[in-house]
């Protein structure tokens, strides 16, 4: 049995209709609910960036399609920056799990439908982390983040220096998991809503993301 944090069930739940899971009998209906912990089955960790990730995402998606689903598979993506650069790359692996937006490797699609390859992109000529646009109708959102506005304790540093060299006490690696899911706990309860932390700007059409030539796609979901 896997023990995660409490607050792990008491995130944000993500909804989304993916056609494909639909057509295929995957997923009857082919609604998909994403979870918190889904991210951090994928990254393997929780953490701010992490929580980011999904946090931004919901945003976003919340954003393109209102009260309507949003459509797993019909979601183009595109970073500002490149898939080496900082966190870029633990960021748009969430992203893709939630909006099926893949890399080359991604799912090449049925016939003419369904294809997710291509979705996700890098070193885009976007100001904003990250682009989501719609593909059936161009309309599209930039997304941010601020975590400066939910910092972290001040002795949680110390204590990664300690648990890093071996050096920590077992109560001092307790506290230091605690502080820092506590973090992690506050952006997702606590912020999950908030436009000062998790930044939205909307633009009424767009063109398809103008990407750099042989820029990097991420090895991502299907």
């Amino acid at each position: 049995m896997t023990y995660y944090p409490d607050f792990f069930d008491a995130a944000p739940v993500i909804t989304l209709h993916d056609p494909l899971a639909q057509f295929l009998g995957a997923v009857d209906g082919g609604i998909m609910e994403y979870r918190y912990l889904d991210a951090v089955r994928l990254t393997g960790h929780s953490c701010p960036t992490v929580a980011r990730a999904f946090l931004m995402t919901r945003a976003a998606l919340s954003a393109l399609y209102a009260d309507k689903l949003p459509v797993r598979g019909e979601i183009q993506v595109g970073f500002r920056d490149g898939l080496p650069d900082g966190t870029t790359g633990v960021v748009a692996n969430v992203v893709g799990l939630i909006t099926g937006a893949a890399g080359p490797s991604g799912f090449k699609g049925l016939g003419s439908r369904f294809h997710r390859s291509g979705l996700l992109r890098f070193d885009t000529h976007i100001d904003e982390e990250i682009r989501f646009l719609r593909t059936d109708n161009s309309t599209a959102v930039t997304v941010t983040a601020n975590l400066g506005r939910v910092p972290a304790s001040a002795r949680t540093r110390e204590l990664l220096r300690l648990c890093l060299t071996g050096n920590a006490s077992q109560e001092q690696q307790t506290d230091f998991r605690n502080l820092w899911q506590a973090r992690v706990r506050t952006l997702l309860l606590e912020c999950a809503d908030d436009p000062a932390v998790i930044g939205v700007s909307r633009i009424a059409t767009a063109p398809t993301l103008d990407f750099h030539q042989g820029c990097t796609v991420a090895v991502g979901a299907s």
